[in-house]
């Protein structure tokens, strides 16, 4: 038995069990581990001597509908989530930026069967979102997919610059990396002195060559590069950032 085979199999258990009076025709499990898969697909980067990252928390926003109807089942639903991406994970010898996780959140301006699901890489566990639901940031145009992860990558990943941050790398995958304490950005730092939405990273194209700049995005406590605070700075090799008490090191990747 393959992989998916395995995994819709698991799900579709669920889905005869305790999912399914909440899903009938809408959401369904197994288009939500697909979805999954295909964002953590969708930002692998080989970052050399056989190592590929890959985001390790997966928001889900659902309209207000199915996340009404999910609420009552998401610890046991997360749970299914997370082993599938896992397998995933383990199949494909990715390595996440830290323990898989997913979350659940409302978009109100999802109908009903419509979701997204929105990759970032988080070393910090966020709280069930029937504690404290998180809304995430404000969501960008798209088309009404079955789903759409945020921030496609725009180049070959192995191309990609990156963050250093306590000796771990987080690549630069999209075009633009959000940072902050929010759960619906692309790099959470659980820092007291981070905003939620604290500088974006903005990786663009010169002919050949990438461009990344950092701008601070209305922070309380500012955005430093060098120690010096910043409103937006182009980053060269080693620049230094600082976000409350978080250093970062950028590095601009192949060329």
């Amino acid at each position: 038995m393959g992989l998916f085979d395995k995994v819709e199999r698991g799900l579709e258990r669920a889905v005869n069990g305790a999912f399914a009076k909440a899903f009938r025709a809408e959401v369904q499990p197994v288009e939500l581990a697909s979805a999954i898969r295909r964002a953590m697909d969708d930002r692998a980067a080989v970052m050399g001597h056989g190592r590929t990252m890959v985001p390790n928390l997966y928001t889900i926003e659902l309209s207000p509908t199915d996340f009404e109807r999910l609420s009552t089942y998401e610890d046991a639903l997360s749970e299914e989530l997370v082993a599938a991406a896992s397998e995933h994970a383990d199949s494909q010898r990715y390595q996440p930026g830290g323990p898989v996780q997913v979350s659940f959140s409302e978009g109100a301006d999802l109908e009903t069967g419509v979701f997204r699901v929105r990759p970032a890489t988080t070393r910090r566990s966020i709280a069930p979102s029937t504690q404290a639901p998180s809304r995430g940031p404000e969501p960008q145009p798209q088309t009404d997919l079955q789903q759409a992860p945020a921030h496609r990558p725009v180049t070959n990943p192995a191309r990609r610059p990156w963050l250093t941050i306590d000796g771990e790398r987080y690549p630069l995958i999209g075009a633009l990396t959000v940072i902050g304490r929010d759960d619906g950005v692309d790099i959470i730092l659980d820092d007291p002195g981070i905003s939620r939405r604290h500088c974006e990273v903005r990786v663009t194209n010169d002919g050949p060559h990438l461009v990344t700049s950092i701008r601070d995005l209305g922070s309380t406590n500012g955005t430093y590069v060098n120690g010096e605070r910043i409103t937006s700075r182009r980053l060269d090799d080693g620049d230094q950032v600082t976000v409350g008490r978080t250093q970062a090191t950028f590095r601009p990747g192949k060329r």
